[in-house]
């Protein structure tokens, strides 16, 4: 996949571009807005707010016209008002610095899960995790522990295919309601804890579904 990577902060271009990277993704930096709107084609926009020439919600609106590009918002300007418009005008996704790598990892992969056409889908190989004990069939929306289909609600599907995208990493409640349930919600979630019981039940001992106190959750292979 080709990320456009939109950032005037060398050191967090820097960071995130070798994350990236290393999760296979081919990158390419530039800094201003005016250089944004001149770059080639990408398969994803990871856009900076505070940029040096111009607003980066004047390039997320000027890009949006231009096409269905996926566009992720990466910004310190974690105002509410900020996040909204941002996502009125067409950005897909809106992440606030400080940030972690994999945690924009899984929201690239949220992201391109609802953008990707049909056919893209036919492509992607299952996912096995937790020494192949745990297999995700996305194409098929399957699971597998132990060779056993397990049968899981569509949101409990969900839920687990995006913990799946960064096993081991702690994602916040509010990522994980805004993922799969609604990227607009701001509401309570409760109903979260009610699906992570049921999904803890059903994965047995494959996989662990841990509690990250005061944040989220984890997916981890138990062990």
């Amino acid at each position: 996949m080709r990320v456009l990577l939109v950032e005037d902060d060398r050191p967090i271009a820097d960071s995130l571009r070798r994350g990236l990277v290393r999760y296979g993704y081919e990158v390419t930096w530039v800094r201003t807005g005016a250089e944004a709107l001149a770059a080639g084609p990408a398969d994803m926009v990871l856009l900076d707010l505070g940029l040096p020439d111009v607003d980066g919600l004047d390039v997320c609106r000027e890009l949006r016209a231009r096409g269905d590009v996926p566009i992720i918002v990466i910004s310190a300007r974690a105002d509410e008002v900020d996040r909204v418009v941002g996502l009125e005008i067409g950005a897909d996704d809106y992440v606030s610095k400080p940030f972690g790598v994999r945690e924009v990892i899984a929201r690239m992969r949220a992201v391109a899960r609802r953008v990707r056409p049909p056919a893209d889908a036919d492509a992607q190989p299952p996912d096995s995790l937790a020494g192949g004990r745990l297999v995700i069939d996305r194409r098929a929306r399957r699971v597998h522990v132990d060779g056993a289909e397990l049968a899981l609600s569509p949101k409990e599907y969900d839920l687990l295919a995006f913990l799946a995208d960064a096993p081991g990493a702690a994602l916040t409640r509010e990522q994980i309601m805004e993922a799969v349930w609604d990227p607009h919600w701001f509401g309570p979630t409760k109903t979260l804890d009610v699906h992570i019981g049921a999904l803890r039940r059903k994965l047995g001992d494959a996989a662990v579904v841990e509690t990250v106190r005061g944040v989220g959750f984890r997916l981890v292979a138990a062990g």
